[in-house]
């Protein structure tokens, strides 16, 4: 039985829509890259300027924070500027924070480049699902795993030529470096608006020129698009800036479906920035492992990601059935992975790493049921913001309280088992967000219409 809302079958990928394609590609890259290449050089930044643990945890505790409060924003901007300008200006802002960070002169400097950062990637989270759900309505899984991939290449790849960058040119160009894939990220929307715009206004010539002076205007037939209109439209695909609608923004918090996926996108993002601020000093002291060994097994969590992105997605657009399984997987083996971290962590330690690993799926699960839950991409761009938003800022409390639990037991067991509640709580909303229904299904089965 098949669970995608969207048709099954359509043009092929490339077909009028290579510079929606490099797009959204080149977005997700810029999106991971810019948070995954700072922590690997601080070390070495730290010999310039002094770098305190306080503002080691601040930059720690950006990415959701800030993800949080841009999330909330960006519905509201989109309304106003559209989507391919905000995904414009949202790239932007990632280009000069990442270029002044590679300038800073001091730790204030460091933290300001790097909310900056944090501002345009928090907004291109936002946008990526509503922009797929706009250019690829007929290929949403594989477009999915296209920029999810994407996503998860530029999460390992930054902390693998950060160093070598930084030792060979300096840390500044090793922050900095990455810029020129958000620069990149803009070209194809650029040139889509302007290609847009330049048809538009030779329509306009056309229609005027061939419009009959007697011609009644307002008549049906007069206003229907011609041949070579629908041609170029089935090509290209809607490009002109549609404003979402403001009474979807409101609609939401009444929905249990968006709470659901909120929840389970909160407790994914938790399992990836716990591990990335705490995973390698726990691996080192229960696994009595040394600290280069414990950062290579971050890694290793980090990896899993790559093969959950080449095939959760195209599982969770095509079948119903994908979503619980999906889910219940990643319960099951991230359980079990952080069970055996408390029990017996040093008789199989890479294994209960990898099974940990596979929390992964649910992320983009996730970002796949932002696209197939909304019928729009207006919708989607609002349940986008509200799910992420909301989302990060749930998961911004974990990373803080699993320290506190840590200070206050003086060991592991008692974080970690919190994790494994985490994962288990997310059971019940994950059997809500596998009914195949959209926002809209859902308020006009508790509200009426739409």
């Amino acid at each position: 039985m098949t669970g995608s809302l969207s048709p099954s079958k359509g043009r092929p990928l490339w077909h009028g829509r290579t510079l929606a394609v490099l797009g959204i590609v080149l977005l997700a890259f810029s999106l991971r890259s810019a948070v995954a290449s700072l922590s690997p050089v601080v070390d070495l930044i730290a010999a310039d300027f002094p770098v305190p643990p306080v503002v080691l945890g601040l930059i720690g505790a950006a990415p959701p924070v800030c993800y949080a409060v841009f999330g909330l924003a960006t519905p509201w901007l989109e309304q106003r500027l559209g989507l391919e300008r905000l995904t414009v200006l949202a790239s932007a802002l990632i280009t000069a924070g990442l270029v002044a960070r590679g300038f800073a002169v001091d730790s204030v400097t460091l933290i300001a480049a790097t909310a900056l950062v944090f501002a345009g990637v928090g907004a291109g989270n936002i946008l990526l699902p509503p922009l797929v759900k706009k250019y690829f309505p007929d290929r949403l899984g594989l477009m999915m795993t296209v920029y999810s991939v994407a996503m998860a290449t530029s999460t390992f790849l930054p902390p693998l030529v950060a160093v070598p960058v930084a030792d060979a040119a300096g840390w500044r160009i090793s922050l900095a470096e990455w810029a020129v894939f958000a620069v990149a990220s803009m070209i194809p929307w650029i040139v889509l608006m302007l290609r847009d715009k330049s048809r538009v206004v030779e329509r306009a010539k056309r229609d005027e020129t061939l419009q009959d002076p007697g011609e009644d205007v307002s008549s049906p037939v007069a206003s229907l698009p011609s041949r070579g209109d629908q041609e170029f439209e089935s090509v290209t695909g809607p490009v002109a800036v549609a404003p979402a609608d403001s009474r979807i923004l409101h609609r939401l918090p009444r929905l249990p479906l968006a709470w659901a996926m909120t929840f389970v996108f909160g407790v994914s993002a938790s399992m990836a920035y716990v591990s990335f601020g705490w995973l390698p000093q726990v691996i080192a002291d229960v696994g009595g492992v040394s600290a280069a060994e414990a950062g290579f097994l971050l890694g290793v969590f980090s990896v899993m990601a790559l093969p959950c992105s080449l095939v959760v997605p195209g599982l969770t657009v095509k079948f119903a059935w994908a979503t619980p399984m999906l889910l219940l997987t990643s319960v099951v083996t991230g359980s079990i992975g952080l069970l055996g971290l408390v029990l017996a962590p040093q008789a199989f330690l890479y294994g209960w790493v990898v099974l940990y690993g596979l929390t992964g799926i649910m992320f983009p699960m996730s970002l796949a049921l932002l696209s197939i839950r909304a019928r729009t991409h207006e919708s989607a761009v609002a349940l986008s913001g509200f799910v992420q938003s909301l989302g990060y800022a749930f998961a911004a409390v974990f990373p803080i309280l699993f320290g506190v639990l840590h200070g206050a037991t003086g060991g592991w067991q008692v974080p970690l088992l919190m994790m494994v509640a985490l994962l288990v709580a997310a059971v019940p909303a994950g059997v809500m967000i596998a009914r195949p229904m959209t926002v809209e299904d859902a308020w006009t089965r508790r509200h009426g219409k739409w």
